[in-house]
């Protein structure tokens, strides 16, 4: 497998879509552009989704409108959860696209207010449609490994999903492991079971950092061969639909941790920090993964 992993950060969409202070157009811009200034090649940078729903996300059309001029040549993707939210999508000019199915039925009804079935039917249908328009596609699988409401999920259940993404054009399947329970061991499992039918390259893993496994399951991740990675500066996250879902795994950490093992990622550390510390001001709250703030000893004075 290749020695480079592709991070898309998701700092601007599943980072920030559950925050107190909403951000405006204009703060999420920058962030985005000093991502890419730090060598992030990949942002989930808005979700098309209900504003009454998730009113952080209503100026997602503007965001994307902005792309051009703060951040040219950057692959950006942005959630639609179905046809209107693609339609709006497209009409904003999105050229890469991903639905979030839910491996359970409560979470399902929690997080859109439809069953599983249902929902399965939604993602396929908005793969398909997205596929017709030329639009790049990605599909996560969320609550992969356990639900906040149904408990541990069969990885049985999450590859018979997956698979059904991957033939309605999904061109990523997104392993998300949304409320950060997994552990290495059982996102190990899950990988396994889905390799004879999800290729590896076409396989991404997204963390939360919930009970302090982030890193450790990107390692293992990372010895399964798989080498595309959701990540988040700062570890800006959580679900709000997801009881319990902490920060994402923080980019800056998944970034240490390739650097250390010899993998290359394309992105600086310092360039990191600048987009974070840029967060912290608009949060108003200390953000950074573990790695962050040892960088940031590190290069005091002593």
């Amino acid at each position: 497998m290749s020695q480079a992993i592709v991070i898309t950060d998701v700092s601007p969409r599943d980072g920030l879509q559950n925050q107190a202070v909403h951000l405006s157009t204009q703060a999420k811009l920058e962030l985005v552009r000093l991502l890419q200034a730090a060598g992030v090649a990949s942002v989930e940078v808005a979700s098309f989704v209900s504003p009454r729903a998730v009113p952080q996300m209503a100026d997602a059309a503007a965001v994307l409108a902005g792309l051009a001029a703060v951040a040219p040549g950057l692959r950006s993707s942005v959630l639609t959860p179905n046809l209107k939210g693609l339609e709006r999508a497209i009409e904003a000019g999105a050229r890469e696209i991903a639905v979030v199915l839910s491996a359970t039925e409560t979470m399902n009804q929690r997080n859109i207010n439809m069953d599983l079935a249902t929902a399965t039917a939604v993602s396929e249908e908005t793969l398909r449609a997205a596929l017709a328009a030329g639009i790049a596609t990605r599909a996560y699988i969320a609550v992969a490994v356990e639900c906040p409401f149904e408990g541990l999920v069969a990885p049985a259940t999450v590859v018979a999903l997956a698979e059904r993404m991957l033939a309605a054009g999904a061109s990523e399947i997104v392993f998300a492991d949304t409320i950060g329970a997994a552990s290495p061991a059982q996102l190990r499992a899950l990988l396994q079971a889905a390799a004879p039918s999800i290729p590896l390259e076409r396989t991404a893993v997204h963390l939360h950092d919930t009970r302090g496994f982030g890193v450790a399951n990107a390692w293992a991740a990372l010895e399964a061969g798989v080498r595309r990675f959701d990540a988040s500066a700062g570890g800006i996250g959580g679900c709000p639909f997801a009881p319990g879902a902490a920060g994402n795994l923080a980019t800056e950490d998944l970034v240490l941790l390739a650097r250390q093992s010899g993998l290359d990622t394309g992105i600086s550390l310092e360039g990191l920090d600048a987009a974070v510390a840029f967060a912290e001001q608009q949060l108003g709250r200390p953000l950074g993964g573990r790695s962050l703030a040892w960088h940031r000893r590190k290069r005091k004075p002593q």
